[in-house]
């Protein structure tokens, strides 16, 4: 159309022709608002890694970041010690017999209190305590957020009444022993549906280690619940349990970092947060600490120091575990190429409900061109 002088309208009548009522509308001057900018520049989306080569959305992120607050991460520590406490207090009060009883309780205490603090916790989240009330208007086996509030709720309920029926005799203390059993089913749910319910979001890191998180968190809140146990005064019978329970979950533990990292992995976008930068850093700290709280636990000729050196190193290292993943998956929503690469190399959704073709009968895995 060059020496021509155009509508401002500029169809190639050689693709397209102008008819209907909207081709009839005139504009009074071809000299409108928009003269004399800069043409917008558009750059086609392409696969690969993210790079100045690779653009995607507009440089802008696909997902919003979650929006939880520190004392998220926090509940993820806190309420997954207090389950897996509450579940070592049941164990050693059924088959440890009356040497072990104190022990018991003292896990009662931890599970008891640490129920409440993570109530606490996310009502500081949600910002006032009718929020959390409204989620306990519904039941929902579906859902990770309603199932795990009614396990809080559940959990916090047995492991109070165990401690405040203590002490009691007759059936008022079998009641007590029948909450704490109570408080006992419901530490490993505690423990592991906060994995659940991250795995169930858009985000990418999270959702590609939906069968490897739980396991983890599960496995730390036992490393931590041990690990806490023993920095609190207690004889040499029971850091036996403790230190036996304390490993059993730091070996759990460090299987399954590695298990989530190997899952993440399958797409290297969706594994950089884990591998670089601030929460890198954090994930490799949290690994070394819980391997360095091993280490020193099984040294020969234990020491009281070593002990509680070791009991700190895998109380850190159980803590760090939660932030670094809950601070790696705000890294990964911000990522756009991370959602990309996720979804057309066939994960995501369509790995978590098993669907190979969408509902018009295209396969979701398919290679797209790279347009240079």
């Amino acid at each position: 159309m060059s020496g021509t002088r155009s509508d401002g309208r500029n169809i190639d009548p050689r693709l397209g022709t102008l008819s209907g009522e909207g081709a009839q509308q005139r504009v009074k001057t071809l000299d409108g608002p928009d003269a004399g900018r800069e043409p917008l520049h558009t750059r086609p989306t392409q696969s690969g890694a993210a790079s100045a080569d690779a653009p995607s959305y507009y440089g802008q992120p696909v997902l919003k970041a979650p929006v939880w607050i520190w004392s998220v991460p926090l509940y993820f520590y806190v309420g997954g010690t207090a389950g897996a406490a509450s579940v070592l207090g049941v164990a050693v009060e059924l088959v440890g017999g009356e040497s072990l009883k104190p022990l018991g309780q003292r896990c009662r205490w931890v599970g008891a209190v640490g129920d409440m603090v993570s109530a606490g916790l996310l009502i500081h989240d949600l910002g006032r305590p009718k929020r959390f009330l409204n989620m306990l208007r519904v039941f929902r086996p579906t859902s990770p957020m309603s199932l795990g509030t009614w396990i809080l709720s559940g959990s916090g309920a047995m492991n109070t009444l165990s401690v405040l029926l203590s002490r009691q005799k007759g059936w008022l203390g079998r009641v007590g022993d029948g909450a704490a059993i109570g408080g006992g089913l419901l530490g490993m749910p505690l423990a592991g549906y906060t994995a659940v319910l991250i795995t169930n979001t858009a985000v990418p890191l999270w959702q590609s280690v939906h069968k490897t998180l739980p396991l983890l968190f599960m496995a730390s809140s036992v490393a931590g619940a041990g690990s806490l146990l023993r920095l609190l005064p207690h004889p040499p019978r029971e850091d036996k349990v403790l230190h036996a329970f304390s490993t059993l979950g730091q070996v759990a533990t460090l299987l399954a970092e590695r298990a989530v990292q190997r899952d993440a992995s399958r797409v290297e976008q969706v594994a950089l947060p884990l591998k670089q930068g601030r929460t890198g850093a954090m994930w490799k700290a949290a690994r070394v600490c819980t391997a360095a709280s091993l280490v020193l636990g099984l040294w020969p000729g234990r020491r009281p120091g070593t002990a509680r050196a070791a009991a700190l190193l895998g109380t850190v290292g159980a803590l760090l575990t939660r932030f670094a993943v809950f601070h790696a998956g705000k890294v990964s929503s911000r990522d756009a190429q991370a959602t990309f690469q996720s979804q057309r190399q066939g994960l995501g959704a369509a790995e978590v409900t098993a669907h190979t073709h969408a509902s018009d009968g295209k396969p979701l895995r398919f290679p797209l061109p790279v347009v240079r």
